[in-house]
């Protein structure tokens, strides 16, 4: 299952990459970047957008892809604790922060199941070894506790994601529905381990399929929106970590 996680290692790092571009752009033009990469000083954007490009140029030449993994893992871990936490402490009910927190924890987790992928590479103790498997399997959970959140919301506000599926698709609040379904199911699956990496698999080329058919024509509508083009990169991001997960699933099994 080497070929999924290069294929989702490829994904991420154009994502981790052109998040980068964003943050940059952010830093010299003071315009927003739309959720969840808003930096509130454009000096911490330079910084941000140094950190993902250098992150992301190591996971797609496969140099020290395990250093970029643990730095992308702490940024994405550390900033909804400062950014969202408190969002959600003063206002629980706000699907924003939650929708937002976890693409990020979710993105997160994939980076630590690609650090460990990668520092399995060569001989270790088997102390090293152990806390190795430990970060892989912490990974992998924290992406699946991730989609239960994205499932629940989409169960719970059916009626505005189908909003966002475009008209010529039948059925939309079916297809909303659905989709909530899937995740919880795939969440369950990675955590019993039961058709894990077929379940991983499936929602990487899920989201792939909703870059296509859903965000890339919104994009090309509104090529100066910032939004959308972030809406599409989480997409892509989430798709490179599905394949990523899917990948280490199956060489667990």
């Amino acid at each position: 299952m080497k070929s999924l996680i290069t294929l989702g290692r490829f994904l991420f790092a154009i994502a981790i990459t052109a998040f980068g571009i964003q943050h940059l752009i952010f830093a010299i033009t003071r315009s927003g970047l739309g959720p969840p990469w808003t930096p509130v000083d454009h000096l911490l954007a330079y910084l941000v957008g140094a950190i993902l490009i250098v992150a992301g140029f190591g996971m797609a030449t496969g140099i020290q892809v395990s250093c970029a993994g643990i730095m992308l893992a702490v940024l994405f871990l550390v900033r909804p604790l400062l950014c969202y936490v408190p969002k959600l402490a003063a206002n629980v009910r706000d699907p924003g922060p939650w929708t937002s927190a976890f693409e990020l924890l979710a993105m997160g987790g994939a980076c630590l199941v690609l650090a460990a992928l990668f520092a399995t590479r060569g001989p270790r103790s088997g102390r090293a070894a152990g806390r190795v498997g430990g970060l892989l399997q912490f990974g992998q959970i924290l992406f699946a506790v991730s989609l239960a959140v994205f499932g629940i919301q989409h169960l719970m506000y059916g009626p505005f994601v189908a909003t966002l599926i475009p008209g010529w698709i039948p059925g939309r609040l079916f297809w909303a529905y659905f989709v909530g379904v899937a995740f919880i199911a795939t969440c369950l699956a990675i955590v019993s381990g039961k058709v894990a990496p077929l379940a991983a698999t499936l929602l990487g080329t899920m989201f792939l399929l909703w870059v296509v058919m859903l965000h890339a024509p919104r994009v090309a509508a509104a090529l100066h929106n910032a939004n959308e083009w972030t809406s599409l990169l989480v997409a892509l991001a989430m798709s490179g970590s599905a394949f990523i997960v899917a990948g280490s699933l199956a060489e667990r099994n």
